[in-house]
């Protein structure tokens, strides 16, 4: 006679442990595949990108979520959808990569892509703008002694023309990090330069003028910017506010500068070997 409540002599509790953690672990991979698809979404496909594509699971219901700093966002919105001309033709068939029919740079194609992020300055905690330059903080925010100080450098473009020189540094005041340079240019105006495509160099000409020994030993620096040539460097998108960059300003310079590591010229387009 068995007795009432023995499961275990009868019931491999290993095993259905495993089949309960399985089943667990599918309906979390699946939850999570859904609910990535809150931002971005829904994709396009076909041969001129006015085709949803069908994804597994589908989209997540509509979630509102409140901002630290206020307001409301509701995603997925429904609005996610770049709708910006594409200033590219497709190939013969669907999966042929796009054919640019503009400059890629000035038109965000291919490595100079850029995405429609707020178009607001990313904030501290207490609502201030991340990014400020350095002209505008405190004296808590400067360049450490012995450490090349970038202002008043040169600024020298791919092919090594001279376009303009720094005039101001942008501290990410959260990190406290330098991100930006202020660039002056020869040709009026002011652009901003990321600092991690560029490079402080040294001349490889020597000064003309001082003692035998400076003109053996010292050697002026200046800023590499090997992505863009000079007739280019008037093209990086402008601030609309000189004091404050926006998240979308900053995918805009990024994407100019980056793209033109293969869209400057076609030469770099080009296999190396």
């Amino acid at each position: 006679m068995r007795e009432v409540g023995a499961l275990t002599s009868y019931l491999d509790v290993a095993q259905v442990a495993l089949y309960v953690f399985w089943i667990f672990f599918l309906a979390l991979v699946l939850y999570l595949n859904r609910e990535s698809k809150r931002e971005g979404y829904p994709l396009r496909g076909g041969k001129n990108g006015d085709k949803p594509v069908d994804l597994l699971l589908g989209v997540p219901a509509p979630k509102t979520y409140k901002l630290y700093h206020g307001g409301e966002v509701q995603l997925p919105s429904g609005k996610n959808d770049d709708d910006r001309p594409l200033a590219a033709r497709s190939g013969r068939v669907e999966g042929d990569p796009i054919i640019p029919t503009e400059d890629c740079m000035t038109h965000g194609i291919g490595a100079a892509a850029w995405v429609e992020r707020e178009n607001a300055p990313d904030q501290m905690l207490d609502g201030s703008p991340r990014l400020k330059p350095m002209s505008a903080l405190s004296d808590d925010f400067y360049v450490p002694e012995g450490t090349v100080d970038p202002r008043g450098l040169p600024v020298h473009t791919r092919e090594g023309t001279a376009v303009g020189s720094i005039s101001d540094i942008w501290v990410d005041c959260m990190e406290r990090i330098p991100r930006y340079y202020t660039v002056t240019l020869n040709s009026g105006g002011t652009v901003l330069l990321p600092i991690m495509l560029s490079t402080i160099r040294k001349s490889t000409k020597a000064p003309t003028e001082g003692s035998l020994m400076h003109r053996l030993t010292v050697r002026a620096r200046y800023i590499d910017v090997a992505s863009v040539y000079a007739h280019q460097i008037d093209g990086v998108p402008r601030l609309s506010n000189p004091m404050s960059v926006t998240l979308r300003e900053e995918d805009q310079i990024q994407a100019y500068y980056g793209g033109g590591q293969l869209h400057a010229s076609p030469d770099l387009a080009e296999p190396l070997v």
